[in-house]
């Protein structure tokens, strides 16, 4: 099964008001892509839209739709979320779980990136599941992570070689 994910717009709102986005284009044509996703997140999404249909047929004309996936279901029914609602969101979520109330979205972005080095991902495969061309802040994480991965090999073989004795 062909689990994936078309990131094909931008939506633009820099007045975070629901009602005055743009649609565009990703930056870059790379940033247009397509990314496999696991089984967990595909079942997650076809129980979101199950419930968004729900929504959607209850209110009929008074959504307002045009395929967001993230979309509105108080006020303003149906148009995309934005994003000062996703970071105070999060931020609160953050405070009730007594964790760093500095992260944000994107910051999972970048966890993201140190995961997959970890997992020992390759850098290409990392900055096109992205969808960058020439990304310094990937590249930074990318190396900080494998040097980490490095010094512990280092240790762990130091540890190894002592135990030998």
């Amino acid at each position: 099964m062909n689990h994936t994910i078309s990131i094909t717009k931008t939506c633009y709102n820099p007045s975070n008001n629901a009602l005055k986005y743009q649609l565009g284009t990703p930056k870059t044509r790379k940033s247009r892509r397509k990314v496999i996703v696991d089984e967990d997140v595909i079942e997650a999404l076809k129980e979101h839209k199950k419930v968004q249909e729900e929504v959607i047929e209850r209110l009929g004309d008074a959504y307002y739709n045009q395929d967001f996936i993230f979309a509105k279901m108080q006020r303003q029914y149906g148009y995309s979320i934005v994003i000062k609602n996703v970071r105070d969101r999060m931020k609160r979520l953050l405070k009730i779980a007594n964790l760093n109330e500095e992260l944000t979205p994107h910051s999972l972005r970048h966890t993201h990136t140190s995961l997959l080095a970890v997992a020992r991902v390759s850098l290409e495969q990392i900055m096109d599941r992205l969808g960058h061309t020439d990304d310094q802040i990937t590249k930074n994480v990318y190396l900080h992570v494998t040097q980490e991965m490095k010094k512990e090999a280092s240790q762990k073989f130091s540890e190894l070689m002592r135990s030998l004795r």
